[in-house]
């Protein structure tokens, strides 16, 4: 599936397109989308993907999949992997073959040292503390490095003497030789490479030293002929040493990086440092559990990939930061899911139902539709019978005014179906509502009734013809706006205690006993909820989570 161009008109596709007009840029425009192979992607690097790969359809260009791999220590198979299958689920293609930053380690190294051959570079031996020492502070400017003046020749081979394993984790570096007045931190002689040994996923013992990001990137850029590269706002103050490190090696092209404001989601975390933490800890039960906000969770918790290409198109590309309501995250795959999501019901809590009026052996097959807004998706059959189950819910015994739900004396449709009245109800020795023993209309399937109104109508399944299912209610993980906003406590201070319940025994309808596992039903008066594939083969029977509620239940004071 190929996603659909970008509709938003965006700062970054204007200036792309003013450079076109003035003959700044021709030929193709190239982008690419760079993950750190160190966690599971979330819902900010989906704005990035959608960004990336939306501005490379809207030129008809191409974008690539390049993984920063500079840091072994924290990288892995299992994170390519994930972000591979996630990039391919949101429905977008890279140019070519996955691409590794590793791929250049060969390059990388020769232009570091042409840096040291051109004056640019020296390898300093300061420890970690001495460096922050001598780097200064935003008001204050650095000191020189006592190493910054060795001689060319010597650099090369204490450089050569690093990639050959004579040197400790730690013991030296190489650092870019610019500026230690400079305002821009950045630029005070930022260190390229480090020892580190460590086995890497691509290149496995061959280096034990490994180039840094802001050294990487721009080469990578260059290598691939890449013409925009669009990254975070975090990264505006180190594009000045981007354009230094390409000003100052022989690369064949000149990348422009242009920033843009990442994503900012109230009630959630997008820190992966963060969501490690909640997984190596077992706040929650991986990566991609539902209430994560890494795509993979989505996806298992029923979020379609059109929603959120959808979202990330609706919360628009600009420069400035900001906070977006998680809100806005969940009306999309509730404004998808109500198109396309096939009706069913499901009795969360059962509450059994007798029809005495009804004959003891009799069932009847009732005709309902797949969805009331779209006839082409056809119809489905549900069983009537002497035994029902509704919704503890859906009965009080002294309801409230306006209750427009069961009551003894009182009577409700049964959607689809017919109206029934509750004339008694059954007890356990406890003193539990157990059973209503109820009588239904045989002339008010399909009709209003004669003589009185119904209370309402409320959802049901029959007891004899239904399938036993457990339901994961899922809610927001944290219960705080800006849960890693507490400068006092922890983000983990903030964690939902309801983000998830579990019920046991459900009952849905009987065409629910095999759901299909591609798409989120919608549970009439629920929600909209997706079959977890793995935890129904696990259990047996169906097990259903839900991905939304049918209305905001936390806007104006909701929860």
């Amino acid at each position: 599936m190929s996603a659909e161009p970008k509709k938003a008109h965006n700062f970054i596709q204007s200036l792309i397109e003013e450079a076109i007009a003035k003959g700044e840029h021709t030929g193709k425009v190239v982008t690419r989308f760079p993950p750190e192979p160190n966690g599971y992607l979330h819902i900010g690097h989906a704005k990035s993907i959608c960004l990336n790969f939306g501005i490379a359809e809207t030129f008809g260009g191409e974008c690539n999949l390049r993984f920063d791999d500079t840091n072994p220590e924290k990288e892995s198979q299992e994170y390519i992997d994930a972000i591979k299958t996630d990039v391919e689920w949101l429905g977008y293609t890279w140019a070519g073959d996955v691409r590794y930053a590793s791929d250049y380690f060969d390059q990388l190294y020769e232009f570091a040292e042409e840096l040291i051959r051109k004056g640019k570079a020296y390898v300093c031996a300061l420890t970690a503390e001495e460096m922050a020492e001598y780097r200064g502070t935003l008001k204050t400017p650095g000191r020189n490095s006592p190493y910054r003046d060795r001689p060319v020749e010597e650099n090369l081979q204490l450089f050569r003497d690093m990639r050959d394993g004579k040197y400790q984790s730690g013991e030296l570096v190489l650092r870019a030789k610019i500026d230690m007045a400079s305002p821009n931190i950045n630029l005070r002689d930022p260190i390229l490479y480090r020892i580190r040994y460590a086995e890497h996923h691509q290149t496995g013992n061959r280096w034990c030293i490994y180039p840094m990001y802001d050294f990487t990137h721009p080469i990578s850029d260059a290598l691939e002929g890449i013409t925009h590269s669009l990254c975070t706002l975090e990264f505006e103050d180190h594009r000045p040493l981007y354009d230094w490190v390409l000003e100052n090696v022989s690369v064949p092209c000149r990348p422009r990086q242009i920033e843009f404001a990442r994503l900012n989601l109230n009630y959630t975390i997008t820190s992966k440092r963060k969501l490690k933490r909640l997984v190596d800890e077992g706040h929650v039960e991986g990566w991609d559990d539902p209430r994560m906000p890494t795509i993979s969770g989505m996806r298992r918790r029923g979020y379609t990939p059109e929603s959120i290409r959808n979202f990330c198109d609706m919360i628009g590309v600009n420069k400035a930061g900001g906070t977006v309501d998680v809100g806005m995250l969940e009306h999309a795959i509730r404004e998808d899911l109500n198109a396309r999501a096939p009706r069913a019901m499901c009795v969360m809590r059962p509450l059994k139902v007798t029809l005495i009026n009804y004959p003891e052996a009799q069932t009847e097959s009732l005709t309902l539709p797949v969805h009331p807004q779209n006839p082409d998706m056809g119809e489905r059959e549900v069983t009537w019978s002497r035994e029902l189950y509704i919704d503890r819910e859906d009965f009080s015994e002294e309801p409230p005014r306006k209750w427009k739900r069961l009551a003894p004396g009182q009577a409700v449709r049964l959607r689809g179906g017919y109206v029934i009245t509750c004339r008694d109800v059954v007890r356990d020795p406890q003193g539990e509502i157990v059973e209503l023993t109820c009588e239904y209309d045989p002339a008010t399937l399909g009709v209003n009734p004669e003589g009185y109104k119904p209370n309402g109508v409320i959802h049901w399944v029959s007891a004899v013809d239904s399938a036993e299912a457990d339901i994961y209610v899922y809610d927001r993980l944290f219960n705080h706006e800006a849960p890693d906003s507490d400068k006092e406590g922890d983000f983990l201070d903030h964690l939902n205690p309801e983000s998830l319940v579990v019920i046991r025994g459900a009952r849905a309808e009987k065409g629910l006993a095999d759901p299909r596992t591609d798409i989120p039903y919608q549970f009439e008066r629920e929600g909209y909820f997706f079959c977890d594939r793995d935890k129904t083969e696990a259990a047996g029977r169906p097990v259903f989570n839900r991905t939304v509620t049918l209305r905001d239940s936390w806007g104006k004071g909701g929860k």
